[in-house]
């Protein structure tokens, strides 16, 4: 396992974090969004993810909680958000050993499952004691479910820290509710009635010393309220959403530690890309054509892209072809930092210090 004192850790910290801060979609809020997180937040963003997460589930075991999905029109889910749930459980187990439960509204449960068959994980059902045990010769993920009406989605959340008892909690491209309490869309669009409140799950745990790992693109993603403060003077709708007495749409939950990329799905993948750098085990990254089936499944699950709002096999505009060979090259990236180089003698290293 790599360690803080290796110079290696450093140089690919820095690497994975670079990758995540490229403006893949154009639209230029992610240079904002990086410059407000370092002055809010120190250390790497991506391996400092990873570290919390491997020290935390060495320590109390599992299982880890996973919320996202966000509402497009008519409720449908996204793309983003889904796909990374998915692929982060897939690392998580492979890396660490622990079974993630992956949390959507009641209406998703049908998406979240394809997306998980796609990610090369076997959906279970969630277990009537609400204890998840391991299952030998299989690689597992479960889903729980929480309805939309407040009352019931507190009740959902109650029961899973009382009896399922995750050891962290992870949200990714999952709606966060304003400081009015309200779920908004980056533009300003109301998403009442189209997602439970998850805030009070995440805020909960949080209260009962539960790490937090948020992962967000835009600033109205859950956990994003470690940037509250920051994002009206870069975000147009941030303070106010353009409907009188709502308020903005900037997120006011904080997590304990905040991951920003240019999308969220690619946000997973840089803590991925940590963890396998981090654990030095290369198979906990998931091969480049993974990508493309896990999104392909969301889809065929009843995803749709976040910018065509149809379902197209994308993520926030980017076609899964193109997802597949930015994955090729991170994940080329982080191998080659851990030595995977082979040189003309067949040696394996940094063969610019044997040329």
């Amino acid at each position: 396992m790599l360690s803080k004192e290796m110079p290696l850790y450093d140089r690919l910290a820095a690497t994975i974090d670079r990758f995540m801060t490229i403006d893949l979609t154009g639209v230029g809020l992610i240079d904002h969004l990086r410059g407000a997180l370092e002055r809010r937040q120190q250390g790497p963003i991506c391996m400092g993810a990873a570290e919390i997460i491997v020290n935390r589930v060495r320590e109390k075991g599992g299982p880890v909680l996973i919320a996202t999905g966000f509402p497009e029109g008519g409720g449908v889910p996204e793309t983003d958000g889904p796909v990374g749930a998915a692929l982060l459980a897939r690392a998580l187990f492979l890396g660490l050993g622990v079974e993630s439960v992956i949390v959507v509204d009641e209406d998703w449960e049908a998406m979240m499952r394809q997306t998980c068959l796609g990610a090369g994980l076997a959906p279970m059902p969630f277990p009537v004691s609400g204890v998840i045990e391991p299952i030998a010769f299989l690689r597992p993920v479960y889903i729980r479910t929480v309805p939309k009406d407040a009352e019931g989605c507190r009740a959902v959340s109650d029961d899973l820290l009382e009896r399922t008892r995750p050891s962290l909690m992870i949200a990714i491209e999952r709606p966060g509710a304003n400081a009015n309490g309200l779920y908004h869309g980056l533009g300003g669009r109301p998403l009442d009635g189209m997602v439970g409140d998850l805030d009070y799950l995440f805020r909960t745990g949080k209260e009962l010393g539960l790490p937090f790992i948020g992962i967000g693109d835009g600033g109205n993603e859950l956990g994003m309220g470690v940037l509250a403060e920051d994002l009206p003077g870069f975000s147009p709708k941030a303070a106010d959403c353009g409907i009188p007495g709502r308020g903005g749409v900037a997120a006011a939950t904080a997590a304990s530690h905040l991951v920003i990329s240019n999308v969220s799905n690619w946000g997973a993948t840089g803590i991925i890309a940590a963890l396998a750098g981090l654990l030095e085990n290369e198979v906990v990254f998931h091969e480049p054509e993974l990508e493309t089936r896990c999104i392909e499944q969301c889809v065929a699950g009843g995803g749709v892209d976040g910018m065509f709002m149809a379902p197209e096999p994308a993520v926030d505009g980017i076609s899964a072809r193109e997802w597949e060979g930015l994955v090729r090259s991170l994940r080329g990236s982080v191998l080659r930092a851990l030595g995977h180089s082979v040189n003309w003698k067949g040696d394996r290293g940094d063969w610019r210090q044997v040329k």
